[in-house]
């Protein structure tokens, strides 16, 4: 006799599921990076900015070059501040999708217990029914001999 799993469509169901699972959270670690790698190249030119800037004070600016600057850097400043909303979001986004993809795993581990202790039931009523017809034929050949 072959053992057939009872749960065998339910668990491939959510080994599914736990793939689809899995490529959401690559996504959204993909894209989580992107946006921070964003964040840093927009703060590290911010840095480099204030650096030319103190630079150009030190050597003597008009009021024109020094408005410029203040807009300039207010204006990056806007756009670190869109980026760091950004970071956040897909910071939360990659968690909620890790969770997911915890939680699918948890739930392919358990169909995955259920199936071992099956099989294991599975197998050990087998060697029982192996055992009784071993008897069997040898309560046959004993008696076939007296």
């Amino acid at each position: 006799m072959v053992y057939r799993y009872k749960f065998e469509k339910i668990m491939s169901l959510r080994e599914k599921e736990k793939t689809e699972s899995q490529t959401k959270y690559t996504e959204a670690v993909k894209e989580f990076e992107t946006e921070a790698e964003g964040l840093y190249c927009m703060l590290k030119k911010k840095e480099e900015l204030l650096d030319k800037q103190a630079e150009q004070l030190k050597k003597g600016l008009s009021v024109q070059q020094v408005r410029h600057n203040l807009s300039f850097l207010e204006n990056h400043e806007r756009q670190i501040r869109h980026y760091q909303k950004r970071v956040v979001e897909t910071r939360n986004k990659m968690n909620f999708f890790h969770q997911v993809l915890v939680e699918k795993n948890i739930e392919v581990k358990k169909y995955e217990k259920l199936k071992e202790r099956d099989r294991q039931v599975f197998m050990e009523q087998q060697n029982q029914m192996e055992n009784r017809q071993m008897d069997e034929i040898s309560i046959q050949q004993y008696m076939g001999r007296t």
